[in-house]
């Protein structure tokens, strides 16, 4: 029962969208387990050039099913907006399935992130304001509204005045806005309905069914596992689960079904919003980097915050996830630098330390240790054989290996599907 879990390994952006399209084209199925559209995956192929944020990064392979798993809290206007971009872009989006259990973002959710960000001001954590915390909110508090229920919209008619009403106090009386017509909700519920219906399925079983005939499965995570709500840089994380246990429970498979856990890192780092960054560059070189790197969100524009690789991290993110392998991306980004650094312990408080700290305050205080390499003359972009990298830039991926105590697999040397390199065939380990 071959599930491979492509995992982002650092603060998200490490480029899985790319590597999930290029392992795609040897998998049956692609499922999205975790997160919302506040989650931006590109995708550049013989199809175009796309940017998704919940469709799963396999759809530009006609063969392969593309599932929405049940840990995904889905807006359905931001869907159905890239389901009509697919299909004008030439592309079948009939293998598309979303979960009956999948939570939906609904306007207010939108509504409450912006005024909750704003009532922070300063302290503000830097979403992207898609409405994608309050929605998992109201998953935990019970009182959220799932897909299966855009199937039988009566019922979910008579629900809907108590879930508004609620809404409608928080929004007046903490907030001071303007309160949220029952009507125009339920207008768009009767919209979203007919148009969404086709693709509503239990994809456990889609997932379930071709485990057991042994075909690829790949589940795709979303952002990364230094933003995990529970291991990550609390409260500077997203609302979900982007490590290998989300996996599990955003798309209801057993762990006794994983053929391997792979992690994909950035050849550095970057970080979108507040919390704490250890390597961070506020200086020429971040700034060359963002810029060659064109290190802006997909969902937001945002600048991204640069900086060296950190193996401290990195080596914390292997361990909470159990990588198998490690997918190496954006390599020739960092054509030209040198030295190139690589961060290897903190001094925290006067002492060094060599793992990851578990409490968001102590990691502010970490300076980051580096140890310098060489660069290398030439470029990377494009090779497609290991061979063929300069010796030096080789020997910054063996070190990362090293550091992080997992095998560099596969190492993208630009974005499109064919500027890969592929180590080792990670379906046949």
């Amino acid at each position: 029962m071959p599930a491979f879990a492509v995992i982002g390994a650092q603060w998200g952006d490490e480029g899985k969208g790319k590597v999930i399209d290029f392992l795609a084209g040897k998998a049956s199925v692609v499922a999205r387990y975790s997160g919302g559209n506040n989650a931006g995956h590109t995708v550049i192929n013989d199809s175009g050039s796309f940017g998704f944020h919940l469709v799963p990064s396999g759809i530009c392979w006609p063969h392969t099913r593309n599932i929405i798993g049940n840990g995904v809290v889905v807006d359905p206007d931001v869907l159905l907006k890239e389901i009509a971009d697919l299909k004008r872009a030439g592309l079948n989006v009939d293998g598309l399935a979303i979960s009956e259990r999948a939570h939906i973002v609904m306007p207010y959710h939108v509504l409450l992130d912006k005024l909750e960000e704003n009532r922070k001001g300063a302290g503000a954590l830097g979403t992207t304001g898609r409405g994608i915390g309050p929605a998992y909110i109201d998953k935990v508090a019970r009182t959220g509204i799932r897909m299966g229920e855009l199937l039988n919209p009566e019922e979910l008619a008579m629900r809907l005045p108590d879930i508004v009403n609620h809404k409608n106090e928080v929004l007046t009386r903490i907030y001071g806005a303007s309160p949220v017509s029952i009507d125009t909700i339920l207008s768009k519920i009767q919209a979203w309905a007919p148009k969404l219906a086709p693709f509503i399925k239990q994809v456990e079983y889609i997932v379930e069914d071709s485990l057991t005939r042994g075909e690829n499965v790949i589940l795709e995570g979303a952002q990364g596992a230094l933003l995990d709500i529970d291991h990550g840089t609390y409260p500077y994380v997203t609302s979900s689960s982007p490590t290998v246990g989300g996996a599990l429970t955003g798309l209801g498979i057993p762990p006794r079904a994983f053929g391997g856990v792979i992690g994909v890192f950035k050849a550095y780092c970057t970080r979108v919003g507040g919390g704490p960054y250890p390597t961070e560059l506020n200086n020429e070189i971040g700034e060359h980097i963002r810029n060659k790197g064109k290190e802006f969100g997909v969902t937001t524009g945002r600048p991204r915050r640069t900086g060296w690789f950190d193996a401290v991290a990195g080596r914390y993110s292997a361990r909470v996830n159990g990588f198998d392998s490690i997918v190496l991306t954006r390599l020739d980004i960092l054509d030209g630098l040198n030295p190139i650094k690589i961060c290897v312990g903190y001094e925290l408080d006067g002492h060094r330390i060599d793992r990851f700290p578990l409490e968001g305050g102590a990691l502010e205080r970490c300076v980051a240790i580096y140890e310098e390499l060489e660069g290398w003359p030439g470029t990377t972009f494009g090779i497609t054989r290991d061979r063929d990298l300069p010796k030096k830039a080789m020997a910054y991926v063996k070190r990362i290996e090293a550091l992080v105590g997992a095998p560099v697999e596969i190492i993208s040397t630009g974005p499109k599907r064919h500027e890969t390199i592929v180590v080792n065939d990670i379906f046949q380990k």
